[in-house]
């Protein structure tokens, strides 16, 4: 993806007709909003920034002023192609600040910033590869969504079972248009589910891809008379829609994720068992609803907090790869519903935390589960109470999640 700087910005608004900026940013729970401003307003928006209200964003009240600012960041700048050609609109991801400059603490961006700094501070870059999952519905004659799938197709079918192959497409050259892209995409085991793959990049860049992919499925699925749903489990009785998320780490160009014939590094290994070892702390975070525990324990789901090297279905599997370029973990308790900033800032600072106290996965051999290849170490949080109570009585979380965001995820299981 093109890197813009301020001053090829405004030189790209005026050779490519753009008559609409889009300033877009999320509020603590990932959902996507914006202020939009004509061109002529683009200098004094990358300068001074724009001011909003934040009394009626999630997550965003603030006692201490009556207005935030939006400051769009040169490098996030897209075309959306699905707008006019004639009056382009082009959109940016924006830093959230209060009036004097400072960074606002709920935004889950400027968290995910500091985590990267942080592994950037022990020479160490994150990379993330999400596989996002999604339903496509019929609407009724109005344009309002049905919970009537728009096939009945299973895992990986063709057409004519498979309605969505090219609602898929155009997500994927649209997605392509915005020099981002997929590596993959198929149909998922549930009737009109879905699943788009993306090939590893820096965390924050994947984090921007997610919300950027719900924004085009969205969009699209509309343009075909359809409705997409990125709820956790949107149908009684059929798979969840799941947020598997590809991580390893890289320095000086080399995956540490893999080393000669290791099936894994111990560096990488004790980033793994950070996040292992903290999974239920975070799990608020990366399964934000009442319905995401619902999913657990089903259609492969995972309940158990296990990894393996061998099986498909644990928490944390490490894959089988062909080159050491591709070695990494998968983590596959998220949903499709996660505030990705705030669920990697999480997941990249655990994984450090592992690092810094030397931390091993348990063995597979001689555990509950040893006959499956798998070590276990309990379960993860039944309900999204139990979550949030543990979130709210974690030291690791308190350290990296301000207070507002606590507050908004735990509520009331937050100690005063």
């Amino acid at each position: 993806m093109k890197k813009f700087t301020a001053k090829e910005v405004l030189q790209f608004a005026r050779e490519n007709d753009v008559k609409f900026i889009r300033l877009a940013f999320c509020d603590v729970f990932g959902r996507l909003k914006n202020i939009a401003v004509l061109a002529d307003e683009l200098p004094r928006a990358l300068e001074a920034g724009i001011s909003f209200d934040p009394s009626v964003i999630a997550g965003f009240s603030t006692f201490e002023e009556s207005e935030l600012f939006l400051f769009p960041i040169p490098s996030t700048l897209v075309v959306l192609p699905w707008r006019p050609q004639q009056g382009r609109v082009i959109r940016f991801f924006c830093e959230v600040r209060y009036p004097d400059g400072r960074p606002f603490e709920g935004d889950g961006r400027y968290l995910l910033k500091q985590a990267a700094e942080r592994a950037a501070g022990q020479d160490l870059s994150c990379k993330v590869g999400p596989k996002c999952e999604f339903y496509l519905f019929e609407t009724d004659e109005k344009g309002y969504p049905t919970n009537i799938p728009h096939d009945c197709a299973g895992y990986m079918d063709v057409a004519p079972l498979d309605r969505g192959e090219n609602v898929r497409r155009d997500i994927c050259l649209t997605l392509e248009e915005m020099d981002i892209q997929p590596e993959s995409s198929h149909h998922e085991e549930g009737p009109g589910q879905n699943e788009i793959d993306f090939r590893y990049c820096d965390a924050l860049d994947a984090a921007d891809n997610l919300i950027t992919l719900r924004t085009v499925v969205e969009a699209v699925a509309s343009r075909n008379g359809l409705c997409a749903s990125f709820m956790p489990l949107p149908l009684d009785g059929q798979p969840g829609n799941g947020l598997h998320v590809n991580m390893s780490l890289f320095r000086e160009g080399l995956n540490l994720f893999k080393v000669g014939g290791e099936e894994h590094s111990a560096l990488a290994e004790s980033f793994i068992a950070g996040i292992f070892n903290r999974i239920g702390e975070i799990t608020a975070f990366l399964n934000p609803q009442e319905s995401s525990y619902a999913r657990f324990g089903k259609f492969g789901a995972p309940r158990q907090i296990t990894w393996s090297h061998r099986n498909n279905d644990p928490l944390i599997r490490i894959p089988a790869v062909h080159n050491g370029e591709n070695a990494r973990m998968e983590l596959r308790s998220p949903d499709s519903s996660v505030n990705p900033y705030i669920a990697f800032a999480l997941l990249v600072h655990a994984g450090l935390d592992g690092i810094e106290r030397g931390e091993t996965l348990p063995a597979q051999d001689g555990c509950p589960a040893a006959d499956s290849g798998e070590a276990v170490l309990g379960a993860l949080p039944a309900t999204r109470e139990e979550a949030q109570k543990c979130a709210a009585q974690s030291d690791f979380v308190r350290r990296w999640v301000p207070r507002r965001i606590l507050d908004a995820y735990c509520g009331a299981s937050v100690p005063k």
